[in-house]
């Protein structure tokens, strides 16, 4: 689930422009502080957008999947570096976008400026979002508002609740919430305990969404604002 995407006319005007890159789980898009010159077009799998604390640890940002761009931030920034890590989850395909090319079309079609000025406000948003449960309720918020984003995402309805379709395991959790796996191993053991959530192979099922809900005081944002991607 992307919520608001990119349209076909901008995906059009980048797909005459595209490079294609066919890479492999593990590979890395661009690395932070690197030089930035391309975009990418995520044409298919899933791309971990991350950034390395002044303490070593690993902040996971985003997880980008089809019809996502990444890299934008560097749009016309003069002599610009990538200020995250971009590494592809999974096996997948890329269009690799000058960086020079997409400005200059911005620059001469208002229509595709609107566009992407719309895009990035909505990235704007889902960020603020994220920052807000950060700030006003610490690791406990960063956990669940993880992963009511997760169900957001990537969730099947079931009969007993949602089931987050991403496998994750408890580090992996603890990049997305700034904190340690020991935290969040101790608070997805009260969330089982509490019958809030249930873990099955890797998958989380969660059992009681509106509990999650009500402990970060959520304000029923539009769901386009409350994902992972």
């Amino acid at each position: 689930m992307n919520g608001f995407s990119l349209s076909n006319r901008l995906h059009t005007i980048l797909d005459k422009r595209q490079q294609i890159k066919h890479l492999e789980k593990g590979c890395f898009l661009f690395q932070e502080s690197t030089p930035a010159s391309d975009l990418y077009y995520i044409l298919k799998g899933k791309v971990e957008l991350s950034k390395v604390v002044p303490d070593g640890r690993e902040l996971t940002i985003r997880i980008c999947s089809e019809n996502d761009l990444v890299g934008e931030t560097v749009l016309f920034s003069p002599n610009p570096k990538y200020m995250v890590n971009a590494k592809m989850l999974e096996d997948g395909t890329v269009a690799v976008i000058s960086k020079e090319a997409l400005e200059g079309k911005i620059a001469s079609d208002s229509q595709l400026a609107v566009e992407m000025m719309t895009w990035l406000s909505a990235q704007n948003r889902k960020n603020q979002a994220k920052f807000r449960d950060m700030l006003l309720h610490g690791k406990k918020g960063a956990l669940y508002s993880t992963l009511i984003r997760l169900s957001n995402s990537h969730g099947t309805e079931v009969e007993d609740g949602k089931v987050i379709n991403l496998p994750f395991t408890n580090q992996e959790l603890a990049n997305f919430c700034g904190t340690s796996r020991e935290v969040v191993n101790r608070m997805l053991a009260q969330l089982r305990k509490n019958n809030v959530i249930s873990i099955k192979k890797g998958r989380i099922t969660i059992l009681d969404l509106d509990y999650l809900k009500q402990e970060i005081d959520c304000e029923n944002c539009p769901i386009e604002n409350c994902t992972i991607d």
